[in-house]
C-alpha cells in the first residue's frame, strides 16, 4: 500500500501499529445497576436511521423522515429540559437510503453543523456520492452541497464517518468503489463556497450484502478507504486513500484521541479474510493498517457488520462482531496508547448476537458497549459496561428490535454523566425513532 503524506516537510516516521495477543477474556458479570429511562423522541412517524454524535455542547441526535419518494434528514440536541425542537439540514428524492449506512449531523468545535448524506449519482447499483453541508447559524440555513471527491465517475461510495480534525476543521473517511461508468465532463464539478478545488456528483445504494467479491467480480479495482479534509474557510485541504482493499459494505468509524485521529474498519484480504484493522492520523499521514485482532473470518460477501470506537485521551475502546464455529458474536478490545496496541477481546453477547455494535468511552476508564442480542428467538438491543481488566457487568435491555436489518443500528451516545440511547422501532406498523437515557453512578463519573 502506498503512503501518502499532507505537505512536504516536517513529517515523521510511519507509525506501525501493532496488534495485541490473542486470547480472548470474559469474566463472570458482575451487578451494575443501570436504570434506562424513555424519554419522548423529536422523530414523527415513518422515521429511522437514527445517529449520535457528541461536542461540547451535548448529544446531537440525527434520523431520516420518508413522505412518499421524498427523504428529510433531520436532527435535534439533547439539553437539561429534553430535545430541541427539530429542524431539517437537507432533502431530496434521489438519495441513497439503507437503514444499515445511515447520514448524521455533526457539530464542529468553531459551533458549525455539518450535515452528510448519500445520494445518487446514476442509475447504476453502484453509483452513490457523498454529500456534505454545513450551516453557521444552528441549523436554519444551509451552504448548497458538495462532496469530498475530486474524480467525476459514478462509483461506489458508502459508509462515511465525520470528525474534527484536531486544531483544524473538518475529516471524514468513507468506502469507495472502482469506477462504474467513464469520467464526466470536469466542468460539472461542484463545490462549497470559499472552495478552492473541484469536487464531484451524487451516487445509487444497493442493498450492501449483494456486493460479493465486488472489485474481483467487475475486474475494475476493489473497494478503498480514503480520507479527505476541510479547513474552517472550507478548502479543501487533503483527499487520500487509507487502505486500498477493504470489505466492500461494513461501516467505518472515526474518534479523535490525544495523539491523533484513529480509523476502524473491516478489512479484505486476497483470501478473504475480513478482521476488523485500524489506522492512525498524525501529522499528516496514517499510519500502515494493523488488524485490532486475528480473529481470521472468511467469508467470500460483505458480513454488514463495522466496528465501533470511542476514546478519551490516550484510552481507546473498539467494538466489532466476528462468526465463530458458524455463531456470530460481539467483542470489545481496549487499547491505552491510542490506538497503537490493543488488548485481548472481550465478549459482549451472552448468548449469540447479530453485532450491529456501538461503545462509550466512561469517565472511570471503563467502556459501555452495545449490540444486538438474539435471545429466545427474538432481537434485542442491550447494553453493558466492560472494565479494562475484562470484567464484564450484567447486560440490560435498552429494547426489543425489528429482525434482520430492518432493526437498523442501535446507538449510543454520552455527554457528562448521561448515557443517550437511540434505535427504531415499528408503531402501528410504521418505523419511528425512539430514544431513551440513564444516569451514570457516582463511581463511575470521575
Amino acid at each position: 500500500m502506498k503512503r501518502w503524506i499532507l505537505g512536504t516537510s516536517g513529517i515523521g516516521p510511519l507509525a506501525w501499529i501493532v496488534s495485541a495477543s490473542i486470547g480472548l477474556t470474559a469474566q463472570q458479570p458482575t451487578a451494575w445497576p443501570l436504570s434506562i429511562v424513555r424519554i419522548p423522541a423529536p422523530a414523527e412517524s415513518n422515521s429511522g436511521e437514527p445517529q449520535l454524535t457528541v461536542s461540547d455542547r451535548g448529544v446531537l441526535l440525527s434520523w431520516l423522515e420518508h413522505s412518499g419518494s421524498e427523504t428529510t434528514l433531520r436532527f435535534a440536541e439533547r439539553t437539561p429540559t429534553g430535545w430541541t425542537e427539530p429542524r431539517t439540514a437537507s432533502s431530496g428524492d434521489d438519495w441513497s437510503v439503507n437503514p444499515i449506512d445511515v447520514p448524521s449531523v455533526l457539530r464542529l468545535a468553531d459551533r458549525t453543523l455539518v450535515a452528510e448524506w448519500l445520494q445518487k449519482s446514476g442509475p447504476g447499483m453502484h453509483a452513490n456520492e457523498v454529500r456534505l453541508s454545513y450551516s453557521s447559524d444552528e441549523g436554519r440555513t444551509w451552504a448548497p452541497s458538495f462532496t469530498p471527491h475530486r474524480e467525476r465517475t459514478h462509483t461506489d461510495r458508502l459508509f462515511p464517518s465525520l470528525f474534527q480534525v484536531p486544531g483544524s476543521g473538518l475529516g471524514l473517511i468513507w468506502l469507495e468503489g472502482p469506477a462504474m461508468m467513464s469520467q464526466t465532463d470536469a466542468s460539472e464539478h461542484n463545490h462549497p463556497a470559499g472552495a478552492n478545488r473541484p469536487h464531484q456528483p451524487p451516487s445509487g445504494h444497493p442493498e450492501h450484502d449483494g456486493h460479493v467479491g465486488q472489485g474481483a467480480a467487475t475486474g475494475s479495482g476493489a473497494m478503498t478507504l480514503r480520507f479527505a479534509s476541510f479547513d474552517p474557510a472550507w478548502n479543501q485541504t487533503a483527499e487520500m486513500p487509507i487502505d486500498d482493499r477493504v470489505c466492500e459494505c461494513c461501516s467505518t468509524a472515526a474518534v479523535v484521541t490525544s495523539e491523533g485521529v484513529l480509523a476502524a474498519y473491516r478489512n479484505r484480504s486476497d483470501d478473504e479474510i475480513r478482521d476488523i484493522y485500524v489506522s492512525r492520523f498524525a501529522q499528516g499521514q496514517w499510519s500502515e493498517p494493523a488488524v485490532v485482532h486475528a480473529d481470521n473470518w472468511r467469508i467470500p460477501a460483505c458480513p454488514i457488520n463495522g466496528p465501533a470506537l470511542s476514546a478519551r485521551g490516550r484510552d481507546v475502546a473498539v467494538a466489532w462482531y466476528t462468526m465463530k464455529e458458524e455463531q456470530g458474536h460481539a467483542y470489545l478490545a481496549f487499547s491505552r496508547d491510542a490506538g497503537r496496541t490493543f488488548n485481548p477481546p472481550i465478549r459482549l453477547d451472552d448468548a449469540a448476537s447479530l453485532g450491529r455494535v456501538d461503545v462509550e468511552m466512561l469517565p472511570d476508564e471503563s467502556a459501555l458497549a452495545t449490540w444486538i442480542e438474539i435471545a429466545d428467538g427474538r432481537s434485542q438491543f442491550r447494553a453493558r459496561r466492560v472494565t479494562m481488566d475484562g470484567a464484564r457487568s450484567t447486560a440490560v435491555n435498552v429494547a426489543g428490535l425489528a429482525g434482520g436489518r430492518a432493526g437498523g443500528s442501535p446507538r449510543v451516545a454520552r455527554h457528562e454523566n448521561e448515557l443517550v440511547f437511540a434505535w427504531t422501532e415499528s408503531s402501528g406498523g410504521a418505523p419511528q425513532v425512539r430514544t431513551a437515557v440513564a444516569r451514570l453512578a457516582s463511581g463511575v463519573t470521575q
